[in-house]
């Protein structure tokens, strides 16, 4: 048996995810499911551990929801982090540029250098390239960077001029990265599905959703906080399904 809470996970959240954790695994077993002690934290691929049939829970984004794993496992719910602007259980991606880049607007950046976190990425790759092409412009797949925070980066040093982010990893690096003062949101795409809690497809939606919705209501306020969780709610696979998927398709990243 297998789970992971690996979208929002960093220092300053790794002590809460464990503790929703605890509260959603206690939950199971009272309910008859076997679940694992503690979070699996090394895991080298995503993709193998979602469409493990021993796969507990798991929170996965909706691009690789629909283009790779809705026949194979089961929908649970959407948590619910109150962004601003957004349906509860939706987000959106931001477009950050550097502070002191003089291009006013997101047409001024066409073709310019685009950092993205993953090719099956929704808010980093597959959400600002819709967004891209409804407006005519290009954002070429120019440094594939492994991550949200590390697509930050590459901009403020330079390595790319423009990165999409998850808004929710946007608020957490505000809040613990002060470097991040050096990069100004220049536009946001439309909101859609947030990133979903799984679990395998053999599994009861309704037993998982419970058990994660009281987890998620007996968190410590301190805890709700440091994750920013509202809430869980139900938003239908074919609401997922719905979302459009980009044009481009992005280049695999080089083997070192």
């Amino acid at each position: 048996m297998t789970a992971s809470l690996p979208m929002y996970d960093r220092a300053e959240t790794a002590a809460a995810n464990d503790r929703l954790w605890a509260g959603i695994r206690d939950r199971l077993r009272q309910a008859g499911i076997d679940a694992p002690e503690a979070l699996n934290r090394d895991l080298p691929e995503m993709m193998p551990h979602w469409l493990s049939p021993d796969l507990v829970f798991s929170q996965t984004c909706g691009f690789p929801y629909r283009a790779k794993l809705h026949h194979h496992v089961t929908l649970v719910g959407t948590p619910d982090y109150g962004l601003e602007g957004c349906p509860p259980g939706h987000y959106h991606s931001v477009f950050v540029a550097r502070r002191d880049d003089p291009r006013e607007g997101l047409q001024a950046f066409d073709g310019a250098r685009f950092a993205y976190n993953d090719g099956l990425s929704q808010s980093g790759w597959a959400a600002p390239q819709v967004h891209a092409e409804g407006l005519g412009i290009s954002l070429p797949a120019s440094l594939c960077s492994g991550g949200h925070r590390q697509s930050a980066h590459a901009v403020l040093e330079g390595a790319a001029d423009l990165a999409a982010l998850d808004a929710v990893t946007w608020r957490m690096l505000g809040r613990w990265e002060p470097e991040m003062a050096g990069l100004r949101v220049i536009a946001h795409t439309e909101p859609t599905p947030g990133l979903p809690f799984i679990t395998a497809a053999a599994r009861s939606a309704d037993v998982v959703f419970a058990a994660a919705e009281a987890a998620i209501e007996a968190l410590s306020p301190e805890d709700r906080d440091a994750l920013g969780l509202r809430g869980l709610v139900r938003i239908s696979p074919e609401t997922y399904l719905a979302v459009p998927n980009p044009a481009a398709v992005a280049p695999e990243p080089p083997i070192n």
